[in-house]
C-alpha cells in the first residue's frame, strides 16, 4: 500500500502541547484489527485505541451509520432533540438498569455528570453536610480536575493548585478499610468494576458486594466507572452484569462510538430529576453524528454472539499468553476479563512493560501498559482467530529479542 507523505512526525513537537509522547510512525489507514502507517507496514492491533475501537477499524456497520446520517444533519444543540439520540437512549435503558441517559462526549465528562448528580442529589435529599465522595487508590476516572482528582493517582492530579474537597482514596479490594470509614457523611462511592489504568485489577466478590451494602447502610450513592468495562467489553454488556451488583448511576464512553467521540451517564428516573432544567447541560451531548454510530455500535456489540465471541476470544489470548510464558517467564499472571487484560510481569521483569510495549511495535503489535509493570490488550471485540494467533506469534517475536 502506497500512501503520500505530507506529514512527519517531527511536526508534532512543533504544533502540539507536549503532553503526550506519541509513537514514531503515524497510523494512515485501519480495516478490521490491522492498521497501517504511512510505509505502509501493517500492524495488528491489539490495542483497540485503549478499549475503544470495540468493532476495529471501519466496521461497515459504523461507515454505513455515519455516511448516512452525515447527509442527514450534523448538529442541533439541546434546545432540540433528536432522532438518533432517542433511539440510542432508548437501547441504553433496555440493556441496563437504567431508565434515564444524560450524553456526553467523554468518559470524564460522563464522570463529572455522574458526581455532580450524586453531589446534588445529597444535597436535595440530606442536606449539605453529605458531600463525601470515596474513591480507590490507583482507580482512573477521567482528567478533568473533578474527576482527576477523584481518580487514585496524585501524579495526574498535584500540581494544578487546590483540589476539590471531600474526597477519600482508600485502597481498592479492602473490605476492612472501607468499613471502617465509611459514614452517614459518605455522599457517594465511584469504583471501576475492573480497574484499568490501575493495573487491570478485579475486585472481590466480597469486595463489590460489600461496597453495594454499605451504600444502602449509608444512604450513598454506587457509581460504576464503565468508561473501560462497558459496551461488551468483559463478555456483558456492562461489567456490573456479571458482578452481581447493580450500581445507582454508571458512566460509559470509550467503545460507546467505537472510535466516535460519545460518552453517557445513565440513572434511575427517580436520582435522575435531581438534574432539573439549566443545573447540568453539554454543547454537543447527544449530537446526531455521535448517536448515529454509537447506535451502529451498540446494535452490533449487544447481540448474544458478540457478546460470547468475546468470552471465546479471552480464551484464545489466555491460552495464547501462557504458551508464550511457558517459553520466556517473563509473567507473574494474567489478569482481566473478557478482551481487558493485562499481563503482570514478574519480579525479574518489574518497570519493563514499556519495553514490550516498543519492541512488540517494531515487530509490527499495537500492545498497551497500565503502569509500569503490565502489558495491556483491549483488541477489538470482533477480531478474528487468525489476527490473535499472529498478533500472539508477533508478541513471540518480540519477546524473544527481550529475553535475548
Amino acid at each position: 500500500m502506497t500512501v503520500e507523505k505530507n506529514v512527519e512526525r517531527s511536526q508534532f513537537d512543533e504544533v502540539m502541547v507536549p503532553c503526550y509522547n506519541p509513537m514514531e510512525m503515524i497510523p494512515v489507514k485501519g480495516e478490521g484489527a490491522r492498521v497501517w502507517d504511512q510505509q505502509g507496514t501493517e500492524y495488528i492491533d491489539f490495542a483497540g485505541g485503549i478499549a475503544v475501537s470495540c468493532l476495529g477499524h471501519c466496521h461497515p456497520a459504523m461507515v454505513n451509520a455515519v455516511t448516512e446520517q452525515a447527509n442527514k444533519i450534523w448538529h442541533l444543540s439541546n434546545v432540540m432533540t433528536n432522532e438518533p439520540a432517542l433511539r440510542l437512549a432508548k437501547k441504553l435503558t433496555e440493556v441496563s438498569f437504567a431508565e434515564k441517559v444524560f450524553f456526553a462526549n467523554s468518559g470524564a465528562e460522563a464522570n463529572e455528570a455522574a458526581l455532580k448528580l450524586a453531589r446534588r442529589y445529597a444535597a436535595d435529599e440530606h442536606g449539605p453536610e453529605k458531600s463525601e465522595i470515596i474513591a480507590f487508590k490507583q482507580g482512573f476516572h477521567g482528567r478533568t480536575f473533578f474527576t482527576v482528582t477523584v481518580g487514585g493517582q496524585e501524579a495526574y492530579s498535584d500540581g494544578f493548585g487546590p483540589k476539590p474537597g471531600d474526597v477519600t482514596h482508600l485502597p481498592y479490594n479492602d473490605v476492612d478499610a472501607l468499613r471502617e470509614h465509611m459514614s452517614d457523611r459518605t455522599c457517594a462511592i465511584m469504583m471501576e468494576p475492573l480497574q484499568g489504568e490501575g493495573g487491570i485489577i478485579p475486585p472481590s466478590d466480597e469486595f463489590v458486594q460489600t461496597v453495594r451494602e454499605l451504600c444502602d447502610k449509608y444512604n450513598a450513592l454506587l457509581i460504576f466507572d464503565e468508561v473501560q468495562t462497558g459496551n461488551g467489553r468483559t463478555g456483558h454488556f456492562y461489567a456490573y452484569q456479571g458482578l452481581g451488583v447493580t450500581p445507582d448511576i454508571l458512566s460509559t464512553a470509550k467503545s460507546l462510538g467505537g472510535g466516535f467521540p460519545i460518552g453517557a451517564m445513565l440513572t434511575t428516573t427517580e436520582l435522575a430529576k435531581h438534574l432539573k432544567i439549566g443545573t447540568h447541560g453539554s454543547t454537543y451531548g447527544g449530537n446526531p453524528l455521535a448517536c448515529a454510530v454509537a447506535e451502529a455500535v451498540v446494535d452490533v456489540v449487544s447481540q448474544p454472539e458478540t457478546l460470547a465471541g468475546v468470552v471465546e476470544r479471552e480464551a484464545l489470548f489466555r491460552d495464547g499468553l501462557q504458551k508464550l510464558n511457558d517459553k520466556y517467564q517473563v509473567f507473574s499472571e494474567v489478569r482481566g476479563k473478557g478482551l481487558l487484560l493485562g499481563a503482570a510481569l514478574n519480579e525479574e521483569w518489574q518497570g519493563r512493560a514499556r519495553d514490550v510495549l516498543v519492541v512488540a511495535g517494531e515487530q509490527g503489535l499495537m500492545v498497551l501498559v497500565a503502569g509500569a509493570s503490565v502489558v495491556r490488550f483491549t483488541p477489538s471485540l470482533v477480531i478474528s482467530k487468525e489476527e490473535i494467533e499472529e498478533g500472539l506469534s508477533r508478541l513471540d517475536k518480540a519477546l524473544a529479542k527481550l529475553v535475548g
